[in-house]
């Protein structure tokens, strides 16, 4: 009795905690994430980005959180009010959800559970939704065009993707990503992108999987939820206040999980690349470099046209990702790892 009511009583708790650590964290990246984003925009464009507000700008994401807090949350009239409102708290679920299965090191994470990869999937579904109902509610037909697109733009690129993941499955033999990470110790040569003997094109699959998470966050040359020079704020025309602030936050937030997800899938997680001194301080250098690479590209290549976007996908990415499928499967038939 005294064991059971301890279990009650520590997992709430729990719980609670790697909740509030979870929303912390992805708080302050959001924030910071778009300093880094307009300091990488000036060098990258020869201008000396936000420099007035605290120290080269950093106290400049505290006072733009400040200024969308102290804005009124408008609803226009003749929009579906239920769904306009909850479209920007549905859109951070996926994010949240994804990142508390998330492995940061051997022993922390907020949940481990036997299909933490499945999982982040299935919540993945709910952004684009979000996305939908927050363009569709506002009765805008900018915002209605974009959100159209972005349900094009997500079955066209949430198909490559999965394919890719059942590769990285096939290889790996699991869907818990603790156990994913386990079986990439011992250097660098042993991370899956550089299998080649498992599949030679396993770099080519990064790729894929890469470009799909930049198509799936709504990222430049992707980002057609937004689509500024074309549609206005696109699918988030209408919203003001902190509810255009948490369809920007929800964004960083899944580039984090994007960047995360591709670390212990393709880059060892917390693995060392050189076999030892393993740990957090591994998995943040790497997610951190792939975000830092979001940024980049965004800041290099021009938005995609909107036809140009999904011939990629159809007719170049599903036939790549099928192919590496179907050579891994053969390979490790031949071959068993």
């Amino acid at each position: 009795m005294t064991q059971a009511l301890s279990i009650l009583t520590k997992e709430p708790l729990r719980l609670l905690v790697s909740l509030v650590a979870i929303m912390s964290f992805v708080g302050l990246n959001a924030a910071y994430l778009v300093w880094v984003e307009r300091k990488g925009a000036a060098r990258f464009q020869r201008r000396p980005g936000p420099t007035e507000v605290g120290p080269a700008g950093l106290l400049q994401p505290i006072a733009d959180a400040l200024k969308l807090l102290s804005k009124q949350l408008i609803v226009p009239d003749g929009v579906d009010r239920t769904l306009f409102r909850l479209a920007p708290m549905l859109v951070m679920a996926p994010a949240l959800a994804g990142l508390a299965v998330m492995p940061f090191s051997r022993a922390l994470a907020a949940r481990n559970i036997n299909v933490g990869l499945l999982m982040i999937f299935a919540f993945g579904s709910i952004n684009v939704i979000a996305i939908m109902l927050g363009g569709w509610s506002s009765r805008n037909k900018y915002a209605i065009i974009s959100a159209a697109r972005v349900v094009s733009q997500d079955v066209a690129y949430e198909i490559p993707m999965l394919l890719v993941v059942i590769t990285m499955i096939m290889i790996t033999g699991t869907m818990n990503l603790n156990e994913i990470v386990q079986a990439q110790a011992g250097g660098f040569w042993h991370w899956n992108l550089f299998r080649v003997w498992v599949n030679p094109l396993m770099p080519i699959t990064f790729l894929i999987f890469y470009i799909c998470m930049l198509a799936e966050t709504n990222r430049a040359p992707f980002d057609m939820a937004e689509a500024e020079s074309e549609l206005v704020a696109g699918a988030y025309t209408e919203y003001s206040g902190m509810g255009f602030g948490v369809f920007f936050m929800a964004e960083y937030a899944n580039i984090l999980l994007g960047s995360s997800l591709a670390t212990v899938l393709f880059l060892g997680g917390w693995q060392s690349p050189f076999g030892a001194f393993s740990g957090l301080i591994w998995f943040l250098l790497k997610m951190y470099f792939i975000v830092f690479s979001v940024v980049w590209v965004r800041w290099t290549f021009p938005r995609t046209q909107f036809y140009g976007l999904l011939n990629l996908s159809w007719k170049i990415l599903i036939p790549i990702s099928l192919f590496t499928l179907l050579l891994t499967s053969a390979l490790l038939k031949v071959l068993p790892v």
